[in-house]
């Protein structure tokens, strides 16, 4: 057999192909098929449920489609998963751009895959407003961590969506627990509202700041201080380790005077240095204490449920909106509707009635 039979054959047979009539280019093109199949819901399934970190990847973009013929998929995924989830620990990772947040995940989630922990990464990119694609691109921003077997960080355009949180960063995080990551991690991009989203989402709930920046002004703001359980202030190393001191005992001030939380936790103030992995193990120790105490009072399970609750009623939201504005008769009246709210022909409101009383007659 001359070499380029054996190369037909041996294309064939990758290709599952058993006709020796077919060419080199048929057998490539049905190769090429073949890879671009998509895989049933039970084959993603299985392949979550055994920890297969490509079948995690594919469904999770499955379930971030905008596509509807990807929806009843998606959520065939999440039924089956949804039993094996919940077993995990869920920390919210928050802060202004530049204070190190991905530098500190990454510090962070080394030192969990090396206490023996399976660490997933949801990292909340900006969007650009041009490709709605993600600017920051952490995978090249956590090199190190991106290559640890037991990490598995997944960055993803916050696109339009509340504060800049993904839309389907709830349904990850059930498909992360369920390929058996013990710990996930959501970083939000830090600013906006996306604090209150994830705070939604989570059981700790971790503000990181920095010191000699005018940061510890801009973070006595009440709002964000009730939400946090405990305040990192990063980049505590060279001449930097006073200034960080300083504010660190600014905000244990500022801490005692707001209200006791819900889950009777005091928050905690400590310092950290992302690049020299000082005082990592002292955060980790905070969270500890943090998730011994709402497992004996029994806040754990009471906050999930309020959050479950929570995000049924904004699935519910979410879906109204999406259905009206896909809504042909909408799609048909809303531009001249918009053009004579413009032209101050009809109010904004008796517009807005106006549209909503032909989506009630659909």
């Amino acid at each position: 057999m001359s070499s380029s039979n054996k190369h037909a054959g041996s294309l064939n047979e990758k290709a599952g192909i058993s006709s020796p009539e077919i060419t080199n280019a048929s057998a490539i093109s049905q190769i090429k098929n073949k890879r671009r199949q998509q895989p049933s819901a039970e084959e993603l399934i299985s392949g979550i449920l055994s920890g297969n970190r490509t079948a995690l990847s594919r469904a999770i973009t499955l379930i971030e489609s905008t596509n509807p013929e990807h929806t009843e998929k998606a959520n065939e995924v999440i039924r089956a998963c949804l039993p094996k989830a919940n077993k995990s620990i869920r920390i919210g990772i928050t802060g202004v751009p530049g204070v190190g947040k991905s530098t500190f995940i990454e510090a962070f989630g080394t030192f969990l895959t090396q206490s023996g922990k399976k660490v997933a990464v949801l990292a909340v990119d900006p969007s650009s407003s041009l490709s709605h694609g993600s600017i920051l691109g952490d995978k090249t921003r956590m090199e190190d961590l991106v290559k640890d077997e037991n990490a598995f960080i997944r960055p993803s355009a916050s696109g339009e969506t509340l504060g800049g949180v993904a839309r389907k960063t709830r349904e990850s995080i059930i498909l992360c627990e369920a390929a058996g990551f013990d710990t996930i991690i959501i970083e939000t991009v830090g600013v906006g509202q996306s604090e209150t989203a994830v705070h939604s989402m989570v059981d700790f709930f971790l503000l990181l700041k920095i010191s000699g920046a005018g940061d510890e002004l801009q973070g006595i703001k009440r709002g964000i201080m009730e939400m946090a359980d405990a305040i990192v202030i990063n980049k505590a190393d060279g001449d930097n380790i006073k200034k960080a001191n300083v504010a660190k005992v600014e905000f244990n001030r500022a801490l005692y005077l707001f209200p006791s939380k819900k889950s009777a936790w005091q928050p905690k103030v400590t310092t950290c240095s992302a690049i020299s992995k000082e005082g990592i193990s002292e955060v980790w120790n905070i969270i500890s204490e943090y998730f011994e105490l709402i497992n004996q009072t029994g806040y754990f399970e009471v906050k999930r449920k309020e959050q479950n609750q929570f995000w049924m009623m904004e699935t519910i939201d979410e879906q109204l909106k999406s259905n009206f504005y896909n809504k042909p008769e909408i799609i048909g009246k809303l531009e001249q509707i918009k053009k004579a709210v413009q032209n101050n022909e009809i109010s904004p409101f008796a517009a807005a009635q106006l549209l909503l009383d032909t989506y009630k007659k659909i």
